[in-house]
């Protein structure tokens, strides 16, 4: 007979005692620098290397008074407006206004970008994935996570805010006003931050944080070109944007910090507001439940094009109300357009950028070229969507039944084409509404509709290119954007920092035909449809080849 061992008595773990609500946040702050170290270095390098970049074209109207007279009559014009700034220090268009006017928009809009997808990244996305359960198992306060992915926020924003300034300085700029420049755009892009805190408490996914997020950056973009449009300076629209206390503060002009001190309150407010909200939900939930979904599925529902359909509705619902809203307001300016550009009809700059002619027509021209910017963007966004369904596993269950993996890579493809092509002209034709509406009637409703349609064949290069990306080489997907965000550099300031032609021509928005100014040229057309052709086709073969990643 075996005499048996008692176990060993089992040890009660020591309760951590004096924690707060805020313990851990150090070290989830050592984790964020960690895990986003890359990433993080490249936005702080990128966006000084960007001043460094601009500057020789800036510092080359030191010498041309004529020059300077000729940009600042641009820049005054309405629809450079709507892409540059409230117009301060144009009567003595030097280096330093011209900077602060044309660059601080698309700086902030950038930054606000990072940071919103920053937080979503470490809030609701780490809920979401069950990640933050682990670590709050641990010694871990229930706002430390909020807390410590705004803190990173904002040492990324002023580190790029000092290299920034101090690339601005070496070129002779007043140190003061640079500080004052970079420091209202990291402001600005702080503000945006805190507002996708807040939507990582409302809604329950990382996707609907971000679209929230973004649908406030592009209502504040909108109400505050409204407001720079009205009159030089703005109005109290402006100030209703975070972008506009950027633009308000008149560096290297006349430096005013009080607008800083504004986004500084709304910012206080609105981490006040996440830690109240966040303490009044379940963790993992949020404060607006989903909705519970059928037991069984439809018949018309069981198949991988209705579960991207599924998967992309409500995204597709409220980038194409946002942006349609966006454009719908832009649009109802351009009645104005003749009365506030009559000093500039004989202006050789604002006819090379604008286009020569009709000024509405250039006017109506850019808004339909930023509602293929806004498609381009859903369209990649939409396409990456076939990466998260990999990378987070359920790719596997799908491929997993009968369903080959043509048929599941196609129906992403086909979705996010036709969610892409929705969103255009839902964007296009809200612009020529609003125009229409004030009483324009030349180019009327058709052409303005069709002059956005000549966007698809461009936007399904985009589509392709990103399918083609992500089927052969998943980990590069993110390259998608660089093609982008170098067609937003072409589109918007080819001219005014004299880009070689070869190298606009990698956009595929170069080869688009301005059917509003002239005849469409049928070869481009042609060309950039044989191109996505290609590309869709690579993307096909490059899914079929390689293995789908598994857990």
């Amino acid at each position: 007979m075996s005499a048996v061992t008692a176990a060993p008595p089992l040890h009660r773990a020591e309760p951590v005692r004096g924690g707060t609500t805020l313990t851990g946040t150090w070290s989830l702050v050592r984790f964020i620098l960690r895990r986003d170290r890359v990433r993080l270095l490249v936005w702080s390098l990128g966006i000084p290397l960007l001043y460094l970049g601009s500057l020789p074209e800036y510092t080359t109207m030191l010498d041309d008074s004529e020059g300077q007279a000729v940009r600042a009559a641009l820049v005054s014009s309405p629809a450079m407006v709507a892409m540059t700034g409230p117009g301060y220090g144009t009567d003595d268009y030097t280096v330093g206004p011209a900077l602060a006017n044309e660059l601080t928009l698309w700086v902030v809009i950038a930054l606000a970008v990072m940071s919103i997808l920053q937080v979503v990244r470490h809030t609701r996305a780490e809920e979401e994935s069950s990640r933050s359960e682990l670590v709050r198992a641990a010694a871990v306060g229930r706002h430390a996570a909020v807390v410590a992915a705004l803190f990173v926020v904002l040492v990324v924003n002023a580190v790029i805010a000092v290299l920034s300034a101090a690339v601005l300085a070496a070129a002779d700029l007043d140190l003061t006003d640079a500080l004052g420049m970079t420091g209202g755009i990291a402001v600005a892009a702080l503000t945006y931050g805190a507002v996708a805190l807040v939507a990582a408490q409302v809604t329950e996914h990382s996707r609907g944080a971000t679209g929230l997020s973004m649908a406030v950056l592009g209502a504040t973009f909108t109400v505050g070109t409204i407001g720079n449009m009205q009159e030089p300076g703005g109005t109290w629209l402006s100030w209703l944007s975070p972008i506009g206390w950027a633009q308000q503060m008149r560096a290297f002009v006349d430096l005013r910090w009080w607008p800083a001190a504004i986004g500084v309150v709304v910012i206080v407010l609105l981490l006040l507001a996440a830690s109240s909200l966040a303490s009044r939900r379940d963790f993992g939930a949020g404060l607006v439940p989903d909705r519970p979904g059928r037991a069984d599925a439809l018949d018309s529902l069981r198949s991988p094009g209705a579960l991207a359909w599924v998967q992309q509705r409500m995204a597709l619902l409220w980038t194409g109300l946002g942006l349609g809203i966006m454009w719908l307001a832009m649009g109802t300016v351009a009645s104005d357009v003749p009365e506030l550009t009559k000093t500039l009809q004989d202006n050789p700059v604002y006819a090379s950028v604008l286009g020569a002619g009709d000024p509405v027509a250039g006017f109506l021209r850019i808004i339909v070229l930023y509602a293929a910017l806004g498609a381009a963007v859903y369209g990649i966004v939409a396409m990456l969507r076939a990466k998260a369904e990999e990378d987070a596993g359920r790719a596997e269950y799908v491929l997993a039944t009968p369903v080959a993996r043509g048929r599941w890579f196609g129906a992403t493809l086909g979705i996010s084409s036709a969610a892409t092509v929705v969103v255009l002209v839902v964007g296009v034709a809200a612009g020529a509404a609003g125009a229409v509406f004030t009483g324009l009637s030349d180019p009327s409703f058709g052409a303005i509709l069709g002059a956005g349609l000549l966007y698809l064949p461009a936007l399904a290069v985009f589509v392709g290119f990103t399918a083609a990306v992500y089927a052969w080489a998943p980990r590069a997907a993110s390259v998608s954007w660089v093609l982008l965000e170098w067609a937003i550099v072409v589109a918007l300031f080819a001219g005014l920092f004299h880009i070689p032609e070869w190298a606009q021509k990698i956009s595929p928005f170069w080869w688009v035909p301005d059917s509003l100014s002239g005849d469409v040229d049928r070869g481009h057309v042609g060309g950039l449809c044989a191109v996505a052709l290609v590309l869709v086709v690579l993307a096909f073969v490059g899914f079929r080849r390689r293995d789908v990643a598994t857990r």
